[in-house]
């Protein structure tokens, strides 16, 4: 019999075909989950590229610069703030696409390596949690359109006035929040039973959003032209000194409003194995990436600015949520255009990118008892109930510092982490067929969990999240605490890092889960 395991071509590694018929009767092992062969790394830097521009555009990645310019900030430094945020979280994005390239391993795999078989669960989970707060958001923004559509036959549903106190949230317009539950029950209705057979409405509705982006980009020209004022103008005004300094001065938003941008793809950074196990080569991970974040974020940031700088500027108040245009807009026929395909393109990414995963990663804790549809469930409750949108994305304020500052420093030292025990500890050399072996291979630590990840990743997040929960700012000059809470990403990425390799030191946390050059020498075909 072979001693190989994996083999290695041109840079890419993938199992023999003993080994994998080894593991075929593994629990750790099936279709979904085993390594992709170098024949199906066919993505090319156009489609990566292309992945990333899809999940650009859409109505959340305007809402950024929106809210920096709710918060003070001028309408280039709310743009600066997006565009700077996007290529700090491409690293370790980049980082981490480098095993799923080189090993064609997805992430539930790829987090079994550092987590352990058992241990993994915890950043599957947590993307999953972060993805039904995402869930509740995209509905929101759904429940708008909704509401747009039904307005233009019911005026109660035009009616921004009619409000309700909810936690969180004491003005929640009534129309939208009727809306979101309509919105929120098709979504589960579609992950639950059809999405397979719907996935062509993308193909429509995705067209149409970049549409009606830049329908927003010319309302917001019509209303600061019919107010007197040049086109320009709007990018021209500067920082609002007084809302900065009531939202605890510039220092302190900005890097609040940078670390929310950094989150924004902080699943991503988690996640990202899933998509780059697809790619032809590392160049071409690399490449697509670079061309397929900075460039669409910096044109979604441009339209958000000038949208929210716009209606500071002829209404007095910068507007945060782009779906709040249908209550402006008189013409049924566009509301009703344009609103659709806001639904559309809001419902197949919501499906696909939000619901699929959690309900998948809920499953997989109780396979026997939690099925998929069950998890579709679960995943949708846990969204409108535990995450309430109408909270977490009811401003500028929340939606920076409630929603994804307070994910971003958790997810963060995951993301840091996986960098540092892949490249730090154990060099880039993964032994893949132990992946998939449990308490049989090098990666079952202690029980199936490997502590010092969890140490490291709970010691990272702690100080910051009490930051912004328990020692919540309240106004005044931010104190130490607040400044590493608004710097929370990083502050929590840097200090998992440096934890777990401090950790992984000790013997009694790596056993034997590192491999010298020379035991992957003899385990790999070449």
């Amino acid at each position: 019999m072979s001693q190989f395991t994996q083999k290695e071509t041109n840079g890419l590694y993938e199992l023999t075909d003993v080994a994998r018929a080894q593991l075929v009767d593994s629990k750790y092992y099936n279709e979904d989950l085993e390594p992709s062969s170098v024949s199906q790394r066919t993505w090319t830097t156009y489609n990566i590229t292309a992945l990333w521009v899809g999940m650009c555009i859409c109505i959340p990645s305007l809402s950024l610069a929106s809210a920096a310019i709710a918060l003070g900030l001028s309408p280039w430094l709310a743009i600066l703030n997006v565009v700077l945020g996007n290529v700090i979280v491409l690293i370790p994005i980049q980082l981490n696409s480098h095993a799923g390239t080189k090993y064609g391993i997805p992430f539930p795999v790829f987090a079994r390596l550092t987590f352990g078989a058992t241990g993994a669960h915890v950043p599957s989970v947590m993307r999953g949690l972060v993805a039904c707060g995402w869930v509740a958001v995209q509905s929101w923004v759904g429940g708008g359109a909704i509401a747009a559509i039904l307005g233009t036959g019911f005026a109660f549903f035009r009616d921004n006035t009619i409000t309700v106190a909810l936690p969180g949230n004491d003005a929640v317009v009534v129309g939208q929040l009727i809306g979101f539950f309509i919105f929120m029950i098709f979504v589960a209705w579609v992950a639950y039973n059809v999405f397979e057979n719907i996935k062509w409405v993308q193909n429509i509705g995705s067209p149409i959003l970049v549409v009606v982006i830049a329908l927003l980009l010319a309302w917001s020209i019509a209303i600061v032209i019919g107010a007197g004022y040049s086109v320009g103008e709007v990018m021209r005004q500067g920082i609002d000194w007084a809302t900065l300094e009531a939202s605890g001065g510039f220092v302190y938003v900005f890097a609040a409003c940078l670390t929310g941008n950094i989150a924004f793809w902080a699943t991503m950074a988690l996640n990202i194995p899933d998509f780059s196990r697809y790619a032809k080569s590392q160049k071409v991970q690399f490449r697509g990436q670079l061309y397929g974040v900075p460039i669409p974020m910096f044109v979604m940031a441009f339209v958000g600015a000038y949208f929210a700088q716009a209606t500071k500027l002829v209404m007095g108040e910068a507007l945060f949520d782009p779906t709040n245009v249908f209550y402006y807009v008189d013409n049924k026929l566009v509301i009703i255009v344009c609103a659709i395909g806001v639904v559309l393109a809001t419902l197949t990414t919501t499906v696909a990118a939000n619901v699929v995963a959690p309900a998948n990663g809920f499953s997989n804790l109780s396979p026997q008892r939690i099925s998929y549809r069950k998890g579709v469930i679960i995943a949708c409750i846990i969204a409108t109930f535990v995450f309430q949108p109408w909270w977490i994305y009811g401003s500028g304020a929340a939606y920076i510092f409630t929603w994804m500052n307070n994910y971003g420093m958790i997810l963060a030292p995951i993301a840091a982490i996986f960098v540092a025990d892949y490249y730090l500890c154990k060099q880039r050399r993964i032994d893949v067929a132990a992946l998939y072996a449990g308490d049989k291979g090098r990666y079952w630590y202690s029980n199936g969990i490997n502590w010092a990840a969890i140490i490291a990743w709970v010691a990272a997040f702690i100080l910051p999240l009490l930051g912004n929960t328990v020692w919540l700012y309240k106004g005044g000059v931010p104190t130490v605490m607040d400044h590493i809470s608004a710097n929370g990403y990083i502050f929590s990425f840097i200090v998992g890092l440096v934890v777990y390799v401090l950790l992984m030191k000790s013997p009694s946390f790596t056993k034997d889960s590192f491999i010298t050059a020379e035991e992957e020498a003899a385990m790999t075909e070449r």
